[in-house]
């Protein structure tokens, strides 16, 4: 079935919750490089102990029933603010952003192949991914939002290639959350009984209809907040939280939707606190701080599938859903990287869709749907 929610982005310059995984890196600070590599490891050292006794108040605070879901240890982070911001939507790709130095503990990113530039350069270790979890710490599915009352009727992918729908959505090329929603959109196709063919002339029909494709997820909501479009791809975790902060607009979860994985790794050189920060946020207690901001909480015997019981919660707790008695309803068809794409990582379909054409790599199907619509540059 469909369901309805009412979705806010945070306003320009606002706070997102620390548990939201675009929320950049989640014990990141930085400065600009001109005051040199002494001074930077000066910083580093200083935000090391605030780290490590920032992240004990926090532990003690979510054992004592406080906000668990404030991530204490962005403290610096909240007084920088807009600075930090800035310079990570300066640097555009947040895995990237901490190879080029932006000092970090702790990441929880979009995609794992995020995490994977970071081990490629050494900054992770490769078995970060190993447990039972696969390195996942947040799950959601992809959304369809809409105008207000769904005026275009919007009942799911299909209604996407029509010549009367404009789309608004962040790039696949330099957004890793925009790579989930093509993704889905491919699955629609092939995951359904369609051929390749098929699904490549749908990406090129949807990407056709885009009037709006922006570099990150937030300015794709910004924009559509704005007016632009009928459809904008998004995250249901997202829409829930929007609700939460009191305005937004309507969302449609498709028949069928794509499971959304965030990845959350500690670096090597990170302090103590960071690991427990991370063995925090997989406990039940963590799990449920993710579910009361509109996360499904990780379940690894059925993946997207919200048993909010194992985490000590009743559906009514969960507000700003659009159905205060289920909030997060069964999928039709809930499809997976593992189970549908090749997965559990994203081998199977990174080149055949979002290859770049650059170093003797294909150039992907969504890349070649991207061009073809002339949008790349919106």
């Amino acid at each position: 079935m469909s369901a309805h929610a009412r979705w806010r982005a945070p306003n320009k310059g606002e706070e997102h919750d620390d548990l939201h995984p675009t929320s950049r890196s989640r014990c990141a600070r930085t400065r600009t490089e001109r005051h040199g590599a002494g001074s930077l490891r000066r910083q580093q050292r200083r935000r090391r102990s605030r780290l490590h006794e920032a992240q004990h108040r926090r532990i003690r605070s979510s054992r004592s029933g406080q906000q668990g879901h404030r991530h204490r240890v962005q403290q610096d982070r909240r007084r920088q603010g807009r600075h930090v911001q800035d310079v990570l939507r300066r640097l555009g790709d947040q895995s990237r952003a901490v190879v080029d130095g932006l000092p970090a503990d702790y990441v929880h990113l979009s995609v794992a192949t995020d995490v994977d530039r970071l081990v490629d350069a050494g900054l992770v270790d490769p078995t970060w991914d190993d447990g039972d979890n696969k390195g996942i710490v947040s799950t959601s599915v992809v959304v369809l939002g809409v105008r207000e009352g769904n005026p275009k009727n919007i009942k799911g992918w299909d209604d996407l290639a029509r010549d009367d729908v404009e789309i608004v959505t962040a790039n696949p090329a330099s957004s890793g959350a925009a790579r989930w929603n093509a993704l889905a959109a491919w699955g629609h196709i092939t995951e359904n009984g369609g051929t390749d063919a098929e699904a490549t002339a749908f990406l090129d029909k949807v990407f056709g209809n885009v009037v709006s494709l922006t570099n990150s997820g937030r300015d794709a909501t910004q924009g559509f907040l704005g007016g632009t479009g009928d459809v904008l791809l998004a995250y249901e975790n997202e829409a829930i939280l929007a609700a939460q902060n009191g305005q937004g607009f309507d969302y449609i979860i498709p028949d069928t939707t794509l499971l959304i994985e965030n990845p959350g790794a500690v670096l090597k050189d990170a302090a103590p606190a960071a690991t427990d920060w991370l063995d925090f946020v997989l406990s039940t207690e963590g799990q449920k701080q993710f579910a009361l901001k509109g996360f499904r909480p990780l379940n690894i015997a059925e993946p997207g599938t919200a048993d909010l019981a194992a985490v000590g919660l009743k559906a009514s707790d969960i507000k700003g859903a659009p159905d205060a008695a289920d909030p997060f309803p069964k999928v039709k068809n809930l499809l997976t990287l593992t189970d549908n794409f090749g997965g559990p990582g994203w081998g199977g379909v990174k080149d055949k869709l979002f290859g770049d054409g650059k170093d003797g790599k294909p150039e992907g199907i969504v890349t070649k749907a991207i061009a073809k619509s002339g949008k790349a540059s919106s």
